[in-house]
């Protein structure tokens, strides 16, 4: 059964990539119903957050979705994309017009062709008990052991 909250069917599903190292050193929001934890940190590299990335699948951006709602406080859309190679590809945007915008501004890596393929119904609901933080060692010890 999928969260209500962070829409996983998985409570430790993620950190997807390098996941004790992301446990250890990254913000994550802790979801405040099955207690995944969603990396909140930006990349060193591009100064972008996780949630800005694109995704190789539906399953994966929808993991990571909670954190733009959160972070926004609105229900964020999922669209597929299509690069100029024809592979397909998945990102968050709060809403169709930051999509429009994206595709403006990659137009050598976008085509101009975009579907919106997930969105949680409205209104954006706040949880009582989320928490952002960064976990002790014993809470990465502990989630890692149950991953």
């Amino acid at each position: 059964m999928e969260c209500p909250e962070c829409y996983s069917a998985s409570k430790r599903v993620t950190p997807l990539k390098n996941a004790k190292d992301c446990l250890e050193n990254h913000l994550q929001y802790i979801c405040s119903t099955c207690g995944r934890c969603i990396c909140m940190d930006k990349s060193p590299k591009t100064g972008l957050m996780r949630w800005n990335f694109p995704f190789k699948s539906l399953e994966t951006a929808k993991l990571y979705l909670r954190v733009p709602d959160y972070i926004n406080k609105k229900n964020c859309e999922i669209y597929e994309l299509e690069n100029s190679k024809g592979r397909k590809f998945y990102k968050i945007f709060t809403k169709k017009e930051d999509a429009k915008e994206y595709i403006f501004k990659n137009k050598s890596k976008v085509l101009g062709k975009y579907t919106k393929v997930f969105k949680i119904m409205d209104p954006y609901k706040e949880f009582k008990n989320t928490k952002t933080a960064y976990l002790t060692n014993d809470e990465v010890k502990k989630y890692m052991g149950e991953r």
